[in-house]
Formats: structure tokens, sequence, C-alpha cells
């Protein structure tokens, strides 16, 4: 078996969409420090994001009424130019990314029109409820419970490296519904919507190398979800997680993350350069652009995209952990502000090969597609 990336059409529109794109950050690039492009996806400004809303760029794919029915390869190269620029896209990234695609496809009607309207608005952020302590990359292994009661759901437990959720206005979260034994870990597993301002539930941050708090851990003891605020079918979580992750794993973030250090390092280098280092960094972005370019493209045809995304998410994290060497290969002698750049990629890069699953389950995903498990 082998995994193909074919590349999508040409868009007509492609031109035009990235000149309007850059021309929109250029207003805003003037107020970015170095530091600020280097934290890229993980910057939270609510403004930007509402001002990204307003140009028609958040839900892009989802069909109307409910966002704007275009084209996933449009959305890439949208969120392509907002990540080489290092804007702050975090206070919608992960409702636009998956949190929308997921209540439109498994969502009432009146969850739709409760939530997706504010996410496309760019005004409300989500988290998503899925590690827990003690469960590792094994996420058919949690524990946190939901019990049903009068109107709804009592939930208790705990969620862990939760990012953006001290920002965030609602958490799409997975909890054990059924008994789960041994043989069948993967069912009775239900998702909610859940109010994080709901009684009940403590948010506890986590701090990083750089001191920044971005990861959370989140507390449930005995919050109240109503009955209408169940996404999909009850006991289908596991199914509806995996579809979910897909999204997660295959975008331009997954291999983008320290771009905007690389590029800062290339307004630098002088005269004399390993042009070697060079060569197989360019080479590699190239590479894994046409991965997730292709993915994009795949996704607008509605093919099943779970191991091709867990490939590109594997070989993007791994050189995204690398560009903080090949920009010291690059600039030996930095100036101050590419040195914080240098630092602050240098401190954040162990999580790249964690979030969305880690290096190890992404490895068997594409082991299986290659059917060589």
């Amino acid at each position: 078996m082998t995994l193909s990336f074919p590349q999508p059409s040409s868009i007509p529109s492609e031109a035009a969409l990235r000149r309007e794109v850059r021309a929109f950050l250029a207003d805003h690039a003037a107020a970015w420090s170095s530091r600020d492009r280097a934290r890229s996806w993980i910057g939270f400004d609510r403004d930007f994001s509402r001002a990204v809303g307003a140009r028609g760029w958040i839900g892009m794919t989802l069909p109307r009424p409910y966002g704007h029915g275009r084209s996933h390869v449009e959305r890439y190269i949208v969120v392509e130019e907002m990540l080489a620029a290092g804007a702050p896209v975090g206070a919608h990234w992960i409702a636009d990314r998956q949190s929308a695609p997921l209540i439109v496809k498994r969502g009432t009607e009146r969850q739709k029109q409760l939530l997706v309207p504010g996410i496309v608005r760019g005004e409300t952020c989500f988290c998503i409820g899925m590690s827990e302590p003690a469960s590792g990359s094994d996420l058919a292994s949690i524990t946190s419970r939901a019990t049903r009661v009068d109107g709804g759901w009592r939930l208790d437990g705990r969620k862990v490296w939760t990012t953006g959720a001290h920002h965030a206005d609602f958490m799409i979260a997975l909890f054990r519904t059924g008994q789960g034994g041994s043989a069948d870990r993967q069912e009775g597993l239900t998702q909610f919507l859940v109010d994080m301002r709901s009684s009940g539930l403590e948010i506890r941050g986590i701090r990083d190398l750089t001191g920044e708090r971005h990861f959370n851990e989140v507390l449930f003891d005995g919050v109240f979800v109503p009955e209408d605020m169940v996404l999909g079918e009850p006991g289908n979580g596991w199914t509806q997680v995996i579809a979910e992750l897909a999204h997660e794993r295959s975008g331009p973030e997954r291999y983008m993350s320290a771009f905007p250090l690389f590029l800062a390092a290339l307004r630098q280098t002088g005269e004399t350069i390993d042009a070697n280092c060079l060569g197989e960094a360019i080479a590699d972005y190239v590479t894994l652009r046409l991965v997730s370019l292709s993915v994009a493209g795949q996704m607008d045809e509605g093919k099943d995209i779970a191991q091709a995304a867990a490939l590109a998410k594997e070989l993007g994290a791994d050189l995204e952990q690398r560009t903080p060497d090949v920009v010291r290969r690059l600039v030996p002698d930095p100036d101050e502000a590419l040195s914080e750049m240098i630092d602050y990629v240098t401190c954040v890069a162990p999580t790249f090969s964690i979030r969305g699953g880690t290096r190890e389950i992404m490895r068997g995903l594409s082991a299986r597609g290659l059917g060589l498990r």
C-alpha cells in the first residue's frame, strides 16, 4: 500500500486572494514584535480575530448559510499567509479549524444557530477537552465521566494540556458515558458542548519554559450540561474525535509554526552561508507544503485524510523542532530580535511533537496506512 499526495487544481482567484490577505496583514503587522511573530498561532488577540472574521476568512469552508461555502484550498491559502506573517490567530484558531466544522456536521440546528455565527464573526473562542493526566496519548483510556441527571448530564474528571482554556467561551469535551471495558474502550464515549463559565468548572494554568500560560488543566466537579448540549450521538464520541483530529493534524500550522523564525533568519544571512543547510531546509518546507496542500485538496473531494494528515503532522513536527538549530547554522551571529525568536522557539519546540497526538501515535497511523501493521 502507498500514500499518495496528488496536488489540487489551481484556484483562479489564488493570486488575488493572496494579495488581499497580505494587504490586510500589512495593516496590522506594525504592532507585532519579533516575539509576537514567533508565537504565531498561539498568539491571542480577539480584536484581530474579529477583523479576520469581518473579512470572511473564518468559517470559509462551512456550507452556507453557516459559513462562506469556499474550498479547503482557499482556506489553506489564507492560513498559510497568516502563519508566514506570524499573525496572532489563537482567538479563533481552534474554533475555525475543527470546532465549527464538527458542530455543523454533527450538531443540532439549535447548536448551529447558537454557536456557529459567533465563531464565523471571530467572537467565540473554543478549546478542546480530550487529554487527561493519566491517559497520555491513549485517548481511549480516559476516565472522566458523564452521568445522566435530570435535564442533562453531570461531568466529573480532569482534562489537561488544554490550549487556551482560560480564554475560551466553550469547550468540546470528551467524556465516558458507557462502561468502556477492556474489550471496548472506544465505546461509550460522548462529546459535550461545555460553557466555560459553568459552575463547578476550575481552570488551572500550566506555564511552559517561556513563562507563558497557554496550556491548562481543567477540573470538572459536578458540572451540569443540558441535554441539548450533547454533540452528536451519545456513545459515538470516538468516531467524531477521530474525524476532528484529522482536521487538527493536516493544516499548514503543522510545519509553519516556526516559519516566521526561518523567514527572519533568511533576512539576516550574510555573503557566506551554509548552502547545504539552507537547501535542505527549503526542500523540507517545499515538500511539506505539497503534502499539506494535497490534504486540503483531498478534503475538498471528501476523501478520508486521517493517515495522510498523520504523516503531515509527524514530518512537520520534526522540521519545526529542527528549525532553531537550522537558524543557528544559517546566522551564527544573530541580532537581538532574531536571538529572542530563536530562544522562544527553542523553549516551545518540545511541544510540537505532542500537540494533536504524539510522534508514536502518528507513526502508528502512517504504518497502518502503508499496510505495515
